[in-house]
């Protein structure tokens, strides 16, 4: 099918899937604020987006977007606008929990959850150059030009994601429950989630 050293692939993608980043601090957060079924959904929605990059690469867009300079610029300043946005969202909230939502309000937060990963991961122009710098490593020349090896490798690559970050948002999901008995434990988390959002807005911005 194109590949090599499928192996080594595997043992590499873990390694950068498990170092903390983005996308590890996003699925913590809504872990241990809002509970393990909201880091469960934020987990399914950095993952759809790692299939978005792994489609981009296939098609060969990831290409495009780092050779075009108002694609690539377009796609930097969107994505680091909306962690900016979700940074300050952060800073802003209360430092209360509403421990008796109905259950229609709970099912629409975390379908909230699923799309905030989503675009979290789909809108970083970094992984999409990252994709595009490590995937042709492990597909064989004459396969470069196919989409099949980089679809295989990129679903590979969120299956490993998927059960990281599920194992992650159940460890932090048990203490949600005690962060919701001390109220100014999620307002310190807030705080700080929210300006490392910000801070890594910012970062993308001047990439």
């Amino acid at each position: 099918m194109g590949i090599v050293n499928y192996l080594t692939f595997l043992i590499t993608a873990s390694i950068f899937v498990i170092t903390p980043g983005l996308d590890t601090l996003f699925v913590l957060n809504k872990s241990v604020i809002s509970g393990k079924r909201s880091g469960i959904k934020a987990s399914l929605g950095v993952n759809t987006g790692v299939l978005t990059h792994t489609l981009f690469a296939a098609l060969g867009l990831s290409v495009l977007i780092a050779q075009s300079e108002l694609i690539f610029t377009a796609v930097k300043y969107l994505g680091a606008s909306y962690l900016i946005f979700t940074g300050i969202k952060s800073l802003r909230k209360p430092a209360t929990f509403s421990k008796n939502l109905p259950a229609e309000n709970s099912n629409s937060k975390r379908k909230s959850d699923f799309w905030s990963g989503f675009l979290t991961n789909s809108l970083n122009p970094k992984v999409a150059l990252f994709f595009m710098a490590f995937f042709p490593q492990f597909v064989t020349p004459e396969q470069l030009s196919s989409p099949l090896p980089f679809i295989i490798l990129g679903v590979t690559y969120a299956l490993i994601g998927v059960v990281w970050y599920l194992l992650l948002s159940v460890f932090a999901g048990n203490f949600s429950q005690k962060i919701k008995e001390n109220p100014n434990v999620s307002l310190w988390i807030n705080r700080v989630s929210g300006l490392l959002f910000i801070l890594m807005g910012i970062q993308i911005a001047f990439t």
